[in-house]
């Protein structure tokens, strides 16, 4: 069209101006021939900016050279770059390095944690009482005193809150406090030997790891079980009491002070114990499980 001369006035006139006067999109006159006319070989764009001297087949030589003579294992692309560019002067960009150590596989492999991970793959609810309790802790924000730890002990037989602790300092000593409660409660006292035959299972907390821990949990009799890494269903009981308790009485709340969130955990632990229904149990609350499971063994010891 462009080449054409007009008839009348003897000069062409080119697309964009016969379309514009005919209200039409050029698109349509160009789609409308189909794809004649003279065909354009435009060749693809090159990569922009400076070009480097160096192809990627011996850049790739490069950084096996300089991998193969590290002291070190695992290094990742960052040192490889570094040690080319300001050790070795060869300009060269990150993303390059790091585009063809992806492609050939030469990134640092250890990343991630080595080994398998232990898989939880069986139950963590006992067939009787006081044969597992779990314990963990929870900080709670409160507006005068700051932050508080909250730590509970929880049998894994009937979900019974065995004990609980609030206090400032989230030590060794306030997480034994739970376990010191269950204690009394169950058999009476906190002598040696007064938990034998029971495990506790917990994670690795630097509470739980300590020598006064472990300590104190052999002079009891108790064995210690910890909890696989990564998979907190292993210590999914106390876990669970523990999100219970958020959800229950901490979260949508401000607390004054650590008394009281003392008040509101001890109203709840009571009011749990006695009314919480629990799947397992039977929907049955842990007191009713517990006194239900007394009665009959000494029904049966009297037999």
């Amino acid at each position: 069209m462009s080449g054409t001369a007009s008839a009348t006035a003897a000069r062409p006139y080119g697309v964009k101006l016969v379309c514009r006067t005919w209200e039409q999109p050029r698109s349509s006159y160009y789609a409308s021939r189909g794809g004649q006319g003279p065909q354009l070989h435009l060749t693809p764009p090159g990569k922009r900016g400076p070009k480097t001297a160096l192809a990627d087949a011996e850049l790739l030589e490069l950084i096996r050279a300089d991998l193969a003579a590290s002291p070190f294992q695992g290094e990742g692309r960052r040192k490889v770059w570094a040690r080319l560019r300001v050790r070795d002067g060869i300009k060269v960009g990150r993303r390059r390095v790091l585009r063809l150590m992806r492609e050939n596989h030469l990134l640092s492999p250890h990343r991630g944690r080595r080994g398998h991970p232990n898989l939880h793959q069986g139950e963590i609810i006992t067939q009787a009482p006081n044969l597992m309790w779990g314990t963990d802790g929870a900080r709670v924000f409160t507006v005068e005193e700051g932050w508080g730890w909250l730590f509970v002990a929880v049998d894994h037989w009937n979900a019974e809150c065995m004990g609980w602790h609030v206090c400032k300092q989230g030590s060794r000593f306030a997480a034994l406090e739970p376990i010191s409660q269950g204690l009394m409660a169950t058999v009476g006292a906190v002598t040696a030997d007064a938990g034998r035959g029971l495990a506790l299972r917990m994670d690795h907390g630097s509470q739980y790891l300590s020598d006064h821990f472990q300590n104190q949990l052999k002079h009891w009799g108790i064995t210690p079980s910890f909890a696989f890494i990564e998979q907190p269903q292993t210590n999914g009981v106390a876990e669970r009491f523990i999100r219970t308790i958020k959800e229950q009485v901490i979260y949508g709340r401000v607390f004054q002070n650590l008394q009281e969130v003392r008040e509101a955990v001890r109203r709840l632990v009571d009011t749990y114990n006695r009314e919480w229904r629990v799947e397992k149990n039977g929907f049955k609350s842990p007191w009713q499980t517990r006194a239900q499971w007394l009665a009959q063994h000494s029904i049966a010891k009297a037999a």
